[in-house]
């Protein structure tokens, strides 16, 4: 993955908390077998803590940052996303925001953005105060993803991805995804409590993974407001192959065989390995999110 070395970054897209204070409140959730639980409920879900029961205490904290955000600092052109992994992180999220506002006004509306939030250990959000444990998450209450950055690492050694740079995307393209379907009202779908190879849960997952290939289909094709060139200049097979491996590697059944020794398709809440490979690559091969129906 090769971005456009003179483009600029838009760092307003991120909000680096990694090093905050936060006073105030204590997160319900933990490490050991707590937080591994509720990693592997959490992963991907597109949810935040909130709906995992995760609570804050009385009072909600406040993430105090204790100076001016790496990102900011050091992430300016698409140079720095060559060369720096947090830079990466902050094209990425340029890039999957600017196609879905030229997608969302193609289709005749208005798409609403949300930042990224890159934390350490803990950040308070509007579902909740959530911890590293928790993995990746997008809440719908504030409308904003969250990350550590340090579970890229948990994703090649605990769950047994390749890893690589476009995992990492593919990581941010499918939080972006639960995003859109927050934005067009099938996110809720997920909330009714049902499980198995087709609730609502597992179909809504899919769907993400699918909106994530039809973004990655459309990157190196959608221009960048600062260059009028896409920011992202090439997407290579191997690239493509990290994130259908990210994807499988999160699928219901290889997280249970892995964790549990079994594999339980009633207890599924995002879909086997092979659903969530084949969700990404129809999005990645037609481009298209009018083929991301996983509900019909």
């Amino acid at each position: 993955m090769q971005f456009d070395d003179d483009a600029d970054l838009d760092t307003s897209e991120v909000q680096d908390v990694r090093g905050s204070r936060i006073p105030g409140g204590r997160a319900t959730i933990g490490g050991g077998v707590v937080g591994l639980i509720a990693l592997l409920l959490a992963l991907f879900l597109g949810v935040g803590p909130e709906q995992l029961g995760i609570s804050s205490g009385d009072t909600e904290p406040q993430a105090t940052a204790s100076s001016v955000s790496q990102v900011e600092q050091a992430c300016r052109t698409g140079r720095d996303a060559n060369a720096r992994e947090d830079c990466r992180l902050v094209a990425v999220v340029n890039s999957a925001q600017d196609f879905w506002r030229q997608e969302f006004a193609r289709r005749g509306g208005a798409y609403t953005p949300a930042p990224t939030v890159f934390f350490s250990r803990r950040v308070p959000t509007a579902c909740g105060t959530a911890t590293s444990a928790v993995g990746p998450f997008y809440c719908p209450g504030d409308r904003k993803v969250y990350l550590d950055l340090g579970f890229f690492e948990e994703l090649r050694t605990t769950f047994g991805a390749s890893g690589g740079p476009f995992a990492q995307a593919y990581v941010v393209a499918h939080e972006y995804g639960h995003h859109v379907q927050n934005l067009m009202g099938t996110l809720a779908r997920a909330q009714d409590g049902g499980t198995g190879a087709n609730s609502n849960a597992v179909k809504v997952e899919l769907q993400a993974d699918c909106y994530a290939g039809v973004w990655a289909h459309n990157a190196t094709r959608t221009p960048d407001e600062s260059t009028g060139r896409p920011l992202i200049t090439k997407l290579t097979d191997e690239d493509i192959k990290e994130g259908l491996d990210a994807a499988a590697a999160v699928g219901d059944d290889r997280i249970q065989e892995r964790f549990q020794g079994r594999v339980a398709p009633e207890s599924w809440t995002h879909g086997s390995a092979e659903q969530r490979r084949r969700w990404f690559h129809q999005g990645y091969r037609t481009g298209d999110m009018a083929q991301c129906n996983t509900f019909r």
